[in-house]
């Protein structure tokens, strides 16, 4: 289970495959690179247990210093492409990387952050920067061979910050494990979706974010060839379905819903009767959203429910949804508990918070009020990521809302999820957003913000159809008071909206929300 053995048994078997360039990368040469990358970086002074930092958008190279990394038994952080210096300086003094690795199209930030941190190592990718060393030309004369002293390292991701500052999820990292030994996820690939050698992986998203990261490590380990698109566009996700016969891919909510509003004629183009297992996560999937994409796709979408820190893991397939519509699954990592705010379990279909016991608790860096906040009051070694649901007599999952993004309009609570569900099954809504707003009367009140799709424009009365909309599919005080019209809501690649940016708009610098 591990890049090496592939590349001694199928050295020329496409490892990766870049979609816009269609550069690939061999198993032989993914082993070969990351090798030489692994002695630049023992070079370079960096000790197991040490971090790196990776600043760069799509590319091959990402898989081969995430690779070097793993075998070095070092930490690598994986920044978002999109951070301004300001928010990448945090991640680097925080994580205390004592490398950081950026692709050349992110030169200008890239300087800014080397001149702020005053890190002495820093290396691009596909290109020169200013003051740092070419990977690529630094690598070439360092040895192919494995390193000596061979461990296993992981990643340390940090939170999307959509209700805060990013924190670093830093795993426990013991020294001198084996870098080829299994681990959960691989256990629930190979289970959950029959993946092997010959599976086709699609990652249509960016590889600074957990889950297409981790998936597509886990399936290079498994001997699967990947296929990464440097960026997703919904006809041309489909095109490479087609043309690559796609068996395996994960996806996110807001792909799906781009997907389904191509024009019909367009979807009927394309053959994605290869696909054998698509799997998403990452942000709530309105029902009828769901519905659309197995009756298109047929009974093949798995859904989870986890999160970065790896405190727990929810699944369901296809048949079981279709009975339990609205479900995220029931637990397949860790045993299920919804509590009230006094830590007590409640009842099967009350909501609460929902926790995970049986597992290894979060391990924010640098944060122990966070640690301490992600237990369980009376029960310590259950954690929560500080989501709120309901579980049924089967033992299903619901989501409804993130706790922190609750609406209470009159000492009632409301949870924006179930708006948002309705509107962006409107034809004109191309995203949308429901937050509480400061009222006078009732503490809060609901606001949808909406991005119209292209060529519609946003009126008066384009809002009151969607406010008729939403009367006609849930109770009045779930409906939008009010609705604001946004051209592009701040939503996170990997399909994360940044609603805390949203909020702040309307409730400006209060330090409480709950008026």
């Amino acid at each position: 289970m591990h890049p090496f053995h592939h590349a001694r048994t199928h050295p020329d078997k496409a490892a990766i495959i870049m979609s816009g360039t269609g550069e690939t990368i061999t198993f032989k040469q993914l082993d070969e690179r990351s090798n030489r990358i692994a002695h630049a970086l023992r070079a370079a002074g960096c000790a197991p247990g040490d971090t790196i930092a990776i600043f760069a958008e799509n590319s091959p190279r990402y898989f081969e210093i995430c690779w070097a990394a793993q075998r070095a038994g070092l930490y690598y952080v994986a920044v978002s492409s999109r951070l301004t210096t300001p928010e990448v300086t945090y991640i680097i003094e925080d994580s205390g990387a004592k490398l950081l690795i950026a692709s050349a199209s992110k030169g200008s930030t890239a300087k800014e952050v080397k001149a702020t941190t005053g890190l002495k190592d820093n290396w691009s990718i596909d290109g020169a920067i200013d003051g740092f060393a070419e990977m690529e030309r630094h690598v070439a004369s360092f040895p192919a061979t494995p390193i000596a002293d061979e461990m296993a390292g992981t990643d340390m991701l940090y939170s999307s910050g959509t209700t805060g500052r990013p924190k670093g999820i830093r795993p426990p990292l013991e020294r001198g494990l084996p870098i080829d030994g299994d681990n959960a996820l691989i256990q629930i690939a190979r289970g959950m979706s029959g993946a092997n050698a010959e599976s086709i992986y699609l990652s249509p998203a960016p590889l600074y974010h957990a889950a297409p990261l981790r998936w597509c490590m886990t399936f290079t380990r498994i001997g699967a060839t990947l296929v990464i698109m440097e960026k997703f566009e919904p006809e041309d996700y489909l095109r490479l379905v087609e043309t690559y016969k796609v068996t395996h891919s994960q996806l996110v909510p807001t792909m799906f819903v781009k997907m389904l509003k191509l024009p019909e004629d367009v979807r009927k183009q394309y053959d994605v009767s290869s696909i054998k297992f698509a799997i998403h996560a990452a942000a709530p999937c309105p029902v009828p959203v769901k519905e659309q994409m197995i009756a298109w796709w047929g009974p093949v979408i798995d859904e989870y429910y986890a999160g970065s820190e790896g405190n727990g893991m929810t699944w369901v397939k296809s048949p079981d949804w279709l009975t339990h519509k609205g479900t995220v699954g029931r637990p397949v990592l860790g045993e299920l508990h919804i509590c009230n705010e006094d830590g007590d379990e409640v009842a099967v279909g009350e909501e609460g918070q929902v926790y995970f016991g049986g597992t290894t608790p979060p391990n924010y860096h640098n944060a122990p009020e966070k640690n301490k906040a992600a237990l369980n009051p009376k029960h310590p070694d259950w954690s929560s990521l500080g989501d709120v649901g309901k579980m049924d007599a089967d033992g299903f999952l619901y989501l409804t809302d993130r706790k922190a993004f609750m609406i209470i309009s009159g000492g009632v609570n409301i949870y924006p999820q179930e708006c948002e569900n309705i509107l962006i099954t409107h034809p004109k809504v191309a995203d949308c957003a429901v937050i509480g707003v400061p009222d006078e009367d009732f503490g809060e009140a609901v606001k949808a913000v909406v991005q119209p799709m292209p060529g519609i424009a946003p009126s008066e009365e384009l809002a009151a159809e969607l406010m008729a909309h939403c009367l006609a599919n849930l109770s009045k005080i779930k409906c939008p008071k009010s609705i604001d019209f946004d051209p592009e809501l701040p939503r996170h690649p990997t399909g994360k909206l940044y609603k805390r940016l949203i909020r702040d708009r309307y409730w400006g610098n209060k330090d409480s929300r709950i008026v």
